[in-house]
């Protein structure tokens, strides 16, 4: 089984491991734009081109199944990607969670990219999903730019300015956007919810894995003796994990147990 993911940048590395939770035995691509990275504040033409030439890169290396590891890519370009590579390979894209962080009742905190907070699209998820729920949306300022960048001060400054924006109390927090999920832990640390007690995380990643290996048809158990492989593309050509994608648990995992 051979699964690609596509992003702008290593918020692709959650649903990857995610991935290789599920299915250690499976091949992954990790197709990215590192040096388009952020799409968040270009057109809805462009992030639709730069996300459709990272999919047609991973596509010709032949995966059962292509993950949008991106909630902007998502939104913008996932009509065009399906309408170009189904229903030959399945494309699975990436919604913020937040149908299931509503099932528990409020308050409930959104924190996502500044193009993405008070979106029409986000806008729809909430009133879709969470009517009635106490739900406040948080601009995340440079926080995917820093997590991209593996930086650790911006990053802390980051989450700090976006958990001051947060009210206080709240049950549950949705990680708008896939890089937030490598510093999860920080984020929860960050906001006390009621009573003083760190909320509850809402991320994507295992359940867009979930859905990709159900497209894909996965029915049996990891086989015991693979030897999964990991090719990384950056603007469609051969590359390594960065450094910065090896400063996260997730990146060191998959080059762990990925042949050089």
């Amino acid at each position: 089984m051979k699964i690609a993911l596509v992003d702008s940048g290593i918020g692709l590395l959650p649903a990857a491991a995610a991935v290789r939770r599920a299915r250690p035995d499976a091949d992954l691509v990790l197709s990215s734009d590192p040096g388009g990275m952020p799409w968040g504040p270009r057109s809805t033409r462009d992030i639709a081109d730069r996300a459709r030439a990272c999919a047609r890169a991973a596509a010709a290396l032949g995966p059962d199944a292509l993950i949008v590891a991106c909630n902007t890519a998502s939104v913008h370009a996932l009509p065009a990607l399906r309408a170009e590579l189904e229903p030959a390979l399945p494309v699975v894209g990436t919604v913020p969670a937040v149908k299931p962080a509503a099932t528990g009742g409020g308050p409930l905190a959104v924190w996502a990219t500044p193009a993405t907070t008070g979106s029409p699209y986000q806008r729809r998820l909430i009133a879709d999903f969470a009517d009635g729920v106490d739900v406040t949306e948080v601009p995340c300022h440079g926080l995917a730019d820093a997590v991209e960048r593996a930086d650790e001060a911006a990053i802390d400054a980051a989450v700090r300015a976006a958990a001051a924006l947060t009210p206080p109390g709240v049950r549950s927090l949705v990680l708008g956007c896939t890089h937030y999920e490598l510093v999860g832990a920080r984020i929860r640390q960050a906001v006390l919810g009621a009573g003083g007690r760190e909320p509850v995380l809402f991320g994507s990643a295992d359940a867009v894995a979930a859905q990709a290996l159900r497209r894909v048809g996965d029915v049996g158990p990891a086989a015991a003796s693979a030897a999964p492989s990991l090719v990384v593309l950056h603007g469609g050509h051969p590359a390594e994990l960065t450094e910065a994608a090896l400063g996260y648990l997730e990146g060191r995992g998959l080059a762990a147990v990925s042949p050089a």
